[in-house]
């Protein structure tokens, strides 16, 4: 996965904070969706690397709990985790048990499940009267 990340990460578009981030969502059957950060003038309208996957593997008929793993990659040296709006997508579509696998371009890793990355959740329970 180390290579496919380093390769993924030239597709970043980040000419404002020059912070390249990719990420592989790899879904229960196998398939692999791929996304990268993409910057905007308008910091907001910025979209992550793990929400470019996720979007795409939705994009492409899956579903949420479809999803198995998720590894993101960003060029430093520092292992860098993913954000709380990246988190809030990650908890809504990933049951709490799968992986994140967040790793640095040496391939040095952090591991964490759904359930350590999110513990308290904002869900579709939340929503209910």
């Amino acid at each position: 996965m180390k290579d496919k990340l380093l390769k993924l990460l030239n597709n970043s578009y980040s000419p404002y904070s020059n912070y390249k981030v990719a990420c592989i969502a790899v879904m229960k059957d196998g398939k692999e969706f791929s996304g990268v950060n993409v910057e905007n003038a308008s910091y907001g309208a910025t979209i992550c690397a793990e929400r470019s996957a996720i979007v795409s593997a939705i994009s492409a008929g899956y579903k949420k709990k479809d999803f198995e793993s998720l590894y993101v990659m960003c060029d430093n040296e520092k292992i860098g985790m993913s954000c709380f709006l990246c988190r809030m997508v990650i908890s809504e579509m990933f049951e709490p048990d799968k992986i994140i696998i967040a790793m640095n371009p040496r391939g040095e890793t952090i591991s964490h499940t759904v359930e350590e990355l999110c513990p308290y959740p904002f869900n579709e329970e939340d929503l209910k009267k």
